[in-house]
């Protein structure tokens, strides 16, 4: 049981660890606000990832089959948020310190990449074939293994998430507010390129 959990880490950690939107969020989220606001951003990616990690897992299979058959307008749907994303970065003006504000973007950065992590189905792929190959959800399987492997992907996850937000955050007293809008800039406009092109790639 120990050692599919320990799978179950690796797993998140490792669908967790390519640096794309979210890691971009995560790393601007925070060296503009914080470690907290970062940690929160993937916060949402983990809790996520853990929804199709489950629906993987139990092998629901309605629910993959409808993500399947909506993979279109989910895609569309995320490219066209990113952009959104991509516009409000650039044009955001650098935050205060007054901590009220501090908390509200923590809990919109954890809406955000919630959202955004479940508009791409592709993830319950990923996850079911490597359950498969786990030999989680077959009838051999005890129905107390998704839940354990569930629970381990998203403490992997998270853990890669702790890793990058706090890594980031050191930066945040060493870059002046010119630098700090700087990077609003260049990571608005790559956030609005991907969703350009995920709008334009949609199928």
């Amino acid at each position: 049981m120990f050692s599919l959990f320990l799978k179950g880490m690796l797993i998140g950690f490792s669908i967790a660890l390519p640096v794309g939107p979210i890691g971009l969020l995560c790393i601007r989220n925070s060296i503009a606000y914080g470690r907290n606001v970062g940690l929160l951003t993937g916060l949402g990616a983990a809790s996520a990832d853990t929804v199709y990690g489950a629906i993987g897992g139990f092998g629901i299979v309605a629910v993959g089959q409808f993500l399947a058959e909506n993979n279109y307008y989910l895609e569309l749907i995320g490219g066209i948020f990113l952009c959104y994303l991509g516009i409000k970065l650039i044009r955001e003006k650098i935050l205060d310190s007054k901590e009220n504000k501090v908390i509200k973007k923590g809990a919109q950065a954890f809406i955000s990449t919630f959202f955004l992590t479940l508009t791409n189905p592709l993830t319950i792929i990923s996850f079911a074939a490597v359950y498969a190959g786990l030999g989680v959800g077959n009838e051999e399987a005890s129905w107390w293994d998704p839940v354990v492997i569930s629970m381990g992907v998203f403490l992997g996850s998270l853990l890669w998430w702790f890793i990058l937000s706090f890594a980031s955050a050191w930066f945040r007293h060493k870059m002046s507010d010119a630098a700090r809008k700087k990077l609003n800039i260049v990571s608005g406009t790559i956030l609005l390129m991907i969703g350009s092109f995920a709008i334009l790639h949609a199928r």
